[in-house]
């Protein structure tokens, strides 16, 4: 990790880069730029990749550890002149690192931990991706349109011929017999479509076209990519999906091109065949469910029993929303009920354990009712904490309409609350609580800290104090006590609970 002056040296040289960068970047990298992200890289796939048959799948295997020195000077040497800079920038690269105070040479990769890392990934890709845009792309772009398919056009033909006639018996059949074809011929020769996106070190090609052709690219681009940027790409994530038959994966989502031959619109005709589908994973749900299980049955979190109610209930929602929120771009974000349910009972249960009590009577104390913007209503648990003179602050699990949205803001800070976004230190509301966070008394508050956090790991004991467990809980390094709980953790004795 570099030190401060590091990181100041390299926020200001970050700064000069990103504005003589910025507005040449190509249209097709979305990773560590303003105004864009991985939403706006799935958007953009779902709006202009329609007709795609296969996928490539692209990893570059541990690219920000291989990235090339001597290329990557060569590469900004082109648009910068001032020889302080670049010497500035190499002694960045190969400014070596301690490990158990032995100094490590750096051959290659950016600063790990670098607030400049981001900008030198984006300039040293941004190769990659006017190569893309003016060499690949191009050669694999052929004709304006597909040619109309025989079979859909002897049918329409046959349908106009009765119109025509006026004959009317036989025409619902030949309806539903016309939508078993294509209207156009996928398999024409002369019609080439190539989409590229990339997002750091994953990119992935959408393609119009036969699968040797598909390999051909693939090919093509290992081949550019060692010659050129001396990276390799990784052989067991770069893969070729049939986009029909398949899903890719590209940012947590499932990529597939839908075809449904039953689905009209409001003039009849297939409205989704062709387009672009983004699903929720099942695997996603499942990983996030067994968060709260344990041999197949939900249960409590029992490092949060020091926690207040309010906290608690706020972690639960923190959780729940940032993997919801991230995912409301799927048709199938409806899958979350699940998680839902298990981390609400999750949650019961962890505040029945805090009071032992039950959850059924945690439910009727919690339980409360939102209303949504569209005026529906949705059930939640539900917090006050009452403040002398201002609004109560409020702390609420659920109530999130678990519906497609077709736009996702990049950072929504309207739905965080006030409290959460003002600059004050944590430690320092801690301390204006004036309360022990173990026991809850309110005389001579101190405040405990330990080194690191890896001084809590358990060390040939078997069970950690109460106070190891609430700084585990709550990824600190410092906890607010009263003087008897602190005189006691000093002296090895177990403490007061709340």
């Amino acid at each position: 990790m570099p030190t401060w002056k590091d990181k100041l040296v390299q926020e200001v040289l970050r700064m000069i880069l990103n504005a003589y960068y910025e507005p040449q970047f190509s249209h097709y990298s979305h990773g560590f730029r303003p105004e864009r992200g991985c939403h706006t890289a799935l958007e953009t796939v779902r709006k202009t990749w329609t007709g795609t048959k296969w996928f490539i799948e692209g990893d570059i295997a541990q690219y920000f550890d291989t990235i090339n020195h001597d290329v990557l000077m060569n590469i900004i040497g082109k648009h910068i002149d001032d020889g302080r800079v670049l010497r500035l920038l190499k002694g960045l690269l190969e400014a070596g690192y301690m490990e158990d105070w032995k100094f490590n040479r750096t051959y290659s990769g950016t600063p790990q931990g670098g607030v400049i890392s981001p900008i030198l990934s984006n300039i040293y890709l941004n190769e990659f991706d006017q190569w893309m845009k003016k060499t690949l792309i191009p050669e694999y772009t052929q004709g304006k349109k597909r040619r109309t398919h025989l079979p859909y056009a002897r049918v329409n033909n046959k349908l106009s011929d009765m119109g025509k006639a006026g004959e009317t018996e036989g025409v619902k059949a030949l309806i539903k017999e016309r939508r078993k074809h294509p209207s156009v011929d996928p398999h024409d020769p002369n019609y080439r479509r190539l989409f590229y996106i990339r997002y750091a070190d994953d990119f992935l090609c959408g393609f119009a076209g036969t699968r040797e052709e598909a390999e051909e690219i693939k090919q093509t681009i290992k081949v550019w990519m060692q010659d050129n940027l001396k990276l390799t790409l990784s052989d067991e994530k770069t893969l070729i999906t049939h986009a029909t038959k398949e899903a890719a994966k590209f940012l947590g989502y499932e990529v597939a091109t839908q075809i449904v031959q039953d689905k009209l619109d409001v003039r009849g005709r297939r409205a989704t065949n062709g387009n672009i589908s983004l699903r929720v994973p099942a695997k996603v749900i499942e990983d996030k469910c067994a968060k709260y299980m344990r041999r197949g049955k939900i249960v409590h979190r029992a490092e949060l029993r020091h926690e207040t109610d309010f906290s608690i209930i706020l972690k639960y929602q923190q959780e729940y929303r940032g993997i919801v929120q991230y995912y409301l771009l799927a048709p199938n974000v409806c899958w979350f009920q699940r998680l839902q349910r298990v981390m609400k009972i999750s949650l019961l249960k962890t505040l029945a354990n805090k009071y032992k009590s039950t959850s059924r009577k945690m439910l009727r104390k919690y339980e409360a009712t939102v209303v949504m913007p569209d005026g529906k209503t949705l059930k939640c648990l539900q917090v006050k904490v009452t403040r002398e003179g201002k609004d109560p602050l409020v702390a609420q699990f659920g109530g999130i309409a678990l519906e497609r949205k077709e736009n996702i803001a990049l950072k929504d800070d309207a739905q965080m609350p006030p409290w959460l976004l003002n600059g004050r230190n944590e430690i320092l509301k801690r301390m204006l609580a004036n309360e022990c966070e173990l026991c809850g008394s309110k005389k001579n508050i101190q405040v405990h800290h330990i080194r690191k956090m890896a001084d809590l790991k358990k060390k040939g004991q078997r069970e950690r104090p109460a106070w190891m467990e609430a700084m585990v809980a709550m990824k600190r390094k410092t906890l607010v006590v009263c003087r008897e709980c602190h005189t006691n953790i000093h002296a090895g004795r177990p403490t007061s609970a709340k």
